[in-house]
């Protein structure tokens, strides 16, 4: 968990599986992938957007004589979708195992978490945790199995967790669990990795707000108290995210983030997951906690004082979509 300066994650010749694959950060990080020379499979559920993303993917190549690009349209918060997705990855794959699985897939619905039915937190773990739970446990148990090779080159998983699961926000009560708990299971994962003798390693990616289709779609629910303490904040595009992901990936780091505010959320908020640098990371974890003795009290005031202004929250729901609407 040092620092090292060779590539921890060479991709050429390797096949990459990515679900959410077909917008945003998980297009951005197939084509880059390309450019590095993987074979890249591309996961999501439209047929017709995964086409699109895989003939970009497919023009970024390398060595277009070479590479080989594949699509599997699959609804990631389905039950048991992961094995046979495998199956027929793997199958693709001259049946040979998939090299790299890195969990993309996600959405974010923004609101009170008191203000909405239940079920909406459910099906945002459903595509959040379960979707990337689901596919991990999988690929695991594969990569892991007693009759798995045992090889110097270590296979990858990747995780997509969120800054919010290292500091939460008003607003996203329905969408943080997930985040949370998926990173409660990186964190136990890749100590349970170690008892295999198999090599795999894993990772997970703490993004901050992405410049992206899905990111226009929350803001359609997005409570104005959320927004107002978001305002300011950098929106960093989906190739600017997947090349800082892909940059911490080759540096064999464990815990990723790509903005400035990520790395203070996980300086405070490290606990037990592996440092990156631990001198580095244990330094700064003594010293960020401070900020927090200013910057909390003045978020509870701007919520508090949003709270007299704007009235009870049922309302903001309403309000953020007409909002959205006549913007």
């Amino acid at each position: 968990m040092g620092v090292s300066w060779s590539n921890q994650m060479p991709v050429e010749g390797k096949t990459v599986l990515i679900t959410g694959a077909s917008e945003g950060l998980g297009r951005s990080a197939a084509r880059q992938l390309a450019e590095k020379g993987a074979n890249v499979i591309l996961v999501s559920r439209s047929a017709s957007k995964l086409e699109t993303a895989m003939a970009e993917a497919k023009a970024a190549a390398r060595d277009p004589e070479t590479q080989r690009f594949h699509f599997i349209s699959a609804d990631v918060a389905k039950p048991d979708y992961a094995p046979p997705l495998l199956a027929e990855a793997v199958a693709w794959n001259n049946d040979q195992p998939i090299d790299i699985v890195w969990c993309i897939a996600g959405m974010s619905a923004p609101d009170f978490w008191l203000e909405v039915p239940l079920s909406q937190t459910r099906s945002q773990m459903d595509i959040n945790f379960w979707g990337a739970a689901e596919i991990a446990h999988a690929v695991l148990r594969l990569w892991c199995a007693p009759d798995a090779p045992v090889v110097p080159e270590p296979k990858h998983l990747i995780f997509t967790s969120s800054v919010l699961a290292l500091f939460p926000v008003v607003g996203y009560g329905p969408y943080t669990p997930a985040k949370s708990a998926l990173r409660g299971l990186a964190d136990t994962l890749v100590q349970e990795v170690e008892a295999y003798p198999q090599n795999v390693k894993v990772h997970v990616v703490y993004p901050a707000s992405i410049g992206s289709p899905g990111f226009e779609r929350e803001n359609k629910t997005k409570p104005g108290v959320t927004k107002m303490l978001e305002e300011g904040d950098p929106v960093q595009s989906p190739d600017t995210v997947a090349s800082g992901a892909i940059r911490g990936l080759e540096r064999g780091q464990y815990f990723i983030t790509t903005a400035l505010y990520g790395y203070v959320f996980k300086w405070s908020t490290l606990g037990g997951s592996p440092r990156n640098n631990w001198f580095i990371d244990t330094i700064m974890c003594c010293l960020i906690p401070l900020i927090w003795i200013f910057v909390l009290p003045d978020i509870f005031s701007k919520i508090r004082k949003y709270r007299k202004t704007h009235g009870h929250p049922a309302s903001y729901r309403a309000k953020a979509i007409e909002d959205h609407q006549s913007s």
